[in-house]
């Protein structure tokens, strides 16, 4: 995961920060020096390291912070603040132009980035916020390209503009646009050619569209996991093409994070969305602050809050309420709740965004293995899909017979399903009793559900 190492090194030297009573600036400068290593070794550009350090140290040995009351938070803070300052304060938007006017976004990067599938993403965000995409198929140089273009486009629901691969890009470009115009589409979203490597080419095929068809945004996506490399191709782009913002992709990867915390104070450019996972849906907002907050093991309980909303029907969840409020909440219903989990990222994501789960790791959860909990999930799957319909709907059903049919179907230990259906009943009978008596409290206007 993103900032692992780096979010576990930062919060073992704030612990020590916090378990002291006062602070004296020689505990400040040691306590920097280990988070400017702690930077350096997840490949943070080194002269932002030195300016970084210099501007949390010069804050933190004043008097207002070595004599205050709790001196190890307030060092923390300062840190909080500075790291979202580094990685550009506020959260910047594709800007797209009003109602049907036309806007044009250049997705460039090199090859291997991910930006073909990225430009999918975007325009399937897009849709969704009520716009009319296009996507324009301009990568002529490798083969399937275009076919990955087109697959996508079409999960997204978005149309893909294509002229084959005997076509000059800018001419590709230039057909797309007119095409848009005809077709009542309001963004074009030109996926170009990459490279493995910058060459001369690339960068005047880049500028001969730029030239010749009017780009709103220019975006670069670049591979979160190629650390300063990643900085530097973005140095280079904005210098001979010009781009408005980056997406990082593959922060879900072992990735120790130096690009994203170098890129705005390189490039001075934003980071606008970064990359979680391979899914079409995997993409995120980029938000300084609520990275910040994951990267010093603070949580992000917002990003966790938006993707429930994004995958909770409000009418599932309003029939999920009336049902466990009269305790009729069965197996069919617990598969729905463990499929949103999934759709929200899993277990491993819920904890990751939980404040002072590191991470996904907190004092006396270190022992917990994520891929346990994950298997445990499945395992549960496996017991219900086992069950029938009915024993799904009316888990009174359950008589030792079935529970032994069941285990076999599911191919595990009668155990298993034995504790599944205990936890399952000691569960309505709590949301019965906690139904009556919430209902009587209600009544005399004091108590009501916090539902």
């Amino acid at each position: 995961m993103a900032f692992e190492s780096l979010s576990d090194k930062l919060q073992n030297i704030f612990k020590n920060l916090r378990g002291k009573g006062r602070l004296t600036e020689a505990d400040v400068k040691a306590a920097l020096k280990e988070v400017k290593m702690a930077l350096l070794e997840a490949d943070v550009n080194f002269k932002i390291v030195k300016q970084f350090v210099k501007s949390v140290e010069e804050r933190a040995v004043g008097q207002d912070v070595l004599n205050s009351l709790t001196p190890g938070q307030m060092v923390i803070k300062i840190v909080n603040e500075e790291m979202i300052s580094l990685m550009g304060s506020e959260t910047v938007e594709l800007k797209l132009k009003p109602g049907s006017e036309m806007t044009v976004i250049m997705m460039t990067g090199l090859q291997g980035a991910g930006k073909t599938t990225t430009a999918a993403k975007i325009a399937g965000k897009l849709k969704a916020k009520g716009k009319r995409p296009l996507l324009a198929a301009c990568d002529v140089y490798r083969p399937a390209a275009i076919d990955q273009l087109k697959i996508n486009g079409e999960k997204q629901d978005v149309p893909v503009f294509a002229m084959g691969a005997d076509h000059k890009p800018v001419d590709i470009a230039k057909a797309a646009l007119e095409h848009g115009l005809k077709n009542g589409n309001n963004v074009l979203i030109i996926d170009t050619a990459g490279r493995l490597h910058i060459d001369e080419d690339m960068m005047a095929e880049l500028q001969e569209i730029k030239e010749n068809v009017e780009i709103d945004q220019t975006v670069l996506v670049v591979d979160a996991m190629t650390g300063q490399d990643a900085v530097n191709v973005a140095g280079t782009f904005n210098d001979q093409v010009g781009i408005d913002g980056v997406i990082l992709t593959k922060m879900d990867g072992d990735t120790r994070g130096g690009a994203a915390l170098s890129i705005k104070a390189v490039t001075g450019k934003p980071i606008l969305y970064v990359g979680m996972g391979e899914k079409l849906s995997d993409l995120e907002q980029f938000y300084p602050d609520r990275m910040a907050s994951r990267i010093l093991g603070m949580g992000d309980i917002l990003t966790l809050i938006e993707k429930a909303e994004s995958v909770v029907d409000a009418d599932k969840a309003k029939e999920y309420e009336r049902k466990m409020r009269k305790a009729e909440f069965d197996f069919n219903d617990y598969l729905e709740q463990m499929e949103q989990v999934k759709k929200i990222g899993g277990i491993g994501a819920l904890l990751e965004n939980l404040p002072g789960m590191g991470m996904g790791k907190m004092k006396g959860l270190d022992s917990v293995d994520l891929g346990d909990s994950e298997s445990a999930m499945k395992r549960t799957e496996s017991i219900i899909y086992s069950m029938t319909k009915e024993e799904r709907s009316n888990p009174s059903l359950l008589n030792p017979s079935r529970k032994r049919r069941i285990a076999a179907g599911a191919g595990v230990d009668i155990s298993e399903v034995n504790r599944l259906v205990k936890q399952f009943e000691q569960g309505q009978k709590m949301m019965k009793q906690m139904s009556g008596m919430m209902g009587k409290k209600g009544k005399r206007g004091g108590f009501k559900l916090p539902f």
